[in-house]
């Protein structure tokens, strides 16, 4: 049977962690619209334009929004998101979202896309909830490996580390991304444009299930195991 777990919450709330501890007991698609976004503005051509409803949509202009921390165009990012479920749809995979969709112009277009794939029944929706303290002193202390863009948790035993101990690549921050004003600015976007998508699941009749994110990584797994069984 396949299925679709959708793991919210604000920046630095585990959802990423959460997803690759999902995807590697279960087998599920680690589905990161994030990846999706870098990989484009990294490796696609950054003159490429998409025609969306009347509209243009440039990688350039696009990436210039994602470096300042403001969320791109939900059409731009909609696009890319629907094509790569419809793939997965394709190859019987079930799936983990971490933060997507984000703005309820992409949760009314993906939703019902889901639905029809999936089933209402067999998605699961998981809040995972931090302060916004708590998401600015993550956020501000995260590395992630060059290599495979594994984020390494910050604490006592990892503040020094250089090098990824996973694949054995340099250990870099997301310049820009993870600067404290940066940071910021996606908390205000996450307050006023995707937070609203919380209220939209449930008037779909998708529960809501509400974890504490400030527990350990081990005990935030098991409340998610425990509420999307």
């Amino acid at each position: 049977m396949k299925q679709v777990i959708i793991l919210f919450g604000q920046p630095g709330a585990g959802k990423g962690t959460q997803a690759e501890l999902l995807s590697e007991k279960f087998g599920f698609y680690y589905f990161e619209t994030s990846k999706i976004l870098e990989e484009t503005f990294s490796k696609g051509d950054i003159n490429r334009a998409f025609e969306i409803g009347g509209k243009t949509y440039t990688v350039k202009e696009e990436k210039e929004k994602w470096l300042k921390g403001i969320l791109c165009s939900p059409p731009f990012v909609t696009q890319l998101v629907k094509e790569k479920i419809k793939e997965l749809a394709e190859e019987e995979k079930s799936v983990v979202l971490a933060g997507s969709p984000r703005t309820l112009y992409e949760v009314e277009k993906i939703l019902p896309l889901l639905m029809e794939i999936y089933g209402e029944e067999n998605i699961k929706f998981a809040l995972i909830e931090i302060s916004a303290e708590e998401t600015i002193f993550r956020n501000s202390h995260r590395k992630i490996c060059e290599l495979m863009r594994h984020t390494i948790l910050y604490n006592k035993e990892t503040e020094s580390l250089t090098i990824c101990p996973l694949d054995g690549s340099k250990l870099i921050r997301r310049e820009g991304l993870d600067d404290i004003e940066t940071i910021k600015t996606r908390l205000q976007e996450y307050k006023e444009r995707t937070f609203p998508i919380v209220e939209y699941f449930e008037k779909e009749g998708i529960e809501i299930k509400k974890i504490n994110g400030k527990q350990s990584v081990a005990d935030v797994h098991k409340d998610i195991l425990a509420a999307v069984k």
